[in-house]
């Protein structure tokens, strides 16, 4: 049976030069899109009309999927279409002009001074596995890397004396400050733990499993989700709740918005300014709970 995941696997890295957390994505939803069609006895993608796909949305409303995951199951389905369509395989694109309603665009979850403390507080450094953690998580903290950026890090990529991270996103190398307390966690891993673990093959990598290669970024995701629930902390928790804490903490405290657009590697300014919106309903919470003339009566 041809392998359309496989082919279109090959266009996104090759053509579209997709990262590899897209492709990923990308080819979820259609290994789910196809299987479908196969249930619904339709045995090529170019079997299917713009119906089949209305159907395949109602099929994923039924599953109570949300308007944000549906949306991007659409965009995938039409990108696998125009694909076909390029290979000369479809004359149309049945998605093409399947839409929803854009969903209000919900505002991340952020951790308190307090949640944060929590949770940097779960790891045991005393073991090699929570000494690994700790840094990790108070790297994190420190830099508001993203996930990604963090289990791609190398040893040379941290400067512990001078207190700096290079980390090397899409848009480039940027340089962030560590404070002290992570750069204490993480030069209590490199020099005590690190070795003791590391494969013969393992490379540059800076943090790795305790199979001593390189963590993967699910295999971080499991570790923040295992710590969160470890400290009863009740919000949804991931990686990237801890970069957007990073940056709205630094917003609260007085930084420039340019200052931390640089730090968290935003190529516009706009995606950045998401956090000041974050603060004023912070603020505005805060007032309504706290002034004693604006609480109801």
């Amino acid at each position: 049976m041809r392998d359309y995941c496989a082919e279109f696997g090959a266009y996104l890295t090759k053509v579209k030069h997709a990262s590899p957390n897209t492709l990923d994505s990308y080819l979820r939803d259609i290994a789910q899109y196809l299987r479908y069609l196969q249930e619904q006895g339709i045995r090529t993608p170019t079997g299917a009309t713009p119906d089949t796909i209305l159907q395949y949305v109602h099929a994923l409303q039924d599953e109570q999927k949300s308007n944000a995951t549906i949306t991007r199951h659409i965009s995938s389905v039409r990108c696998f279409y125009q694909y076909l369509m390029l290979n000369g395989e479809a004359a149309v694109n049945p998605a093409k002009g399947i839409k929803l309603e854009r969903a209000p665009k919900k505002l991340p979850q952020i951790l308190t001074g307090s949640e944060i403390d929590l949770l940097l507080s779960q790891p045991n450094p005393q073991e090699p596995k929570g000494c690994r953690d700790k840094a990790m998580l108070e790297l994190l903290y420190a830099t508001g890397i993203r996930a990604t950026e963090l289990v791609d890090l190398d040893v040379n990529d941290i400067n512990l004396h001078a207190g700096l991270l290079y980390c090397r996103g899409e848009k480039g190398e940027r340089i962030i400050p560590i404070y002290p307390q992570a750069v204490t966690a993480v030069s209590d891993y490199i020099f005590r733990v690190r070795r003791m673990i590391l494969a013969p093959d393992g490379g540059q990598a800076l943090f790795t499993n305790l199979n001593g290669h390189r963590l993967t970024r699910q295999g971080f995701w499991k570790i923040v989700k295992g710590y969160a629930q470890q400290a009863g902390i009740v919000k949804e928790i991931t990686p990237h709740t801890l970069r957007h804490s990073f940056a709205l903490h630094l917003l609260e405290n007085g930084a420039e918005l340019k200052d931390i657009q640089h730090m968290l590697g935003h190529a516009d300014i706009s995606s950045t300014q998401m956090y000041v919106h974050m603060m004023n309903n912070h603020y505005q919470e805060v007032y309504r709970n706290c002034h004693p003339r604006a609480k109801s009566s």
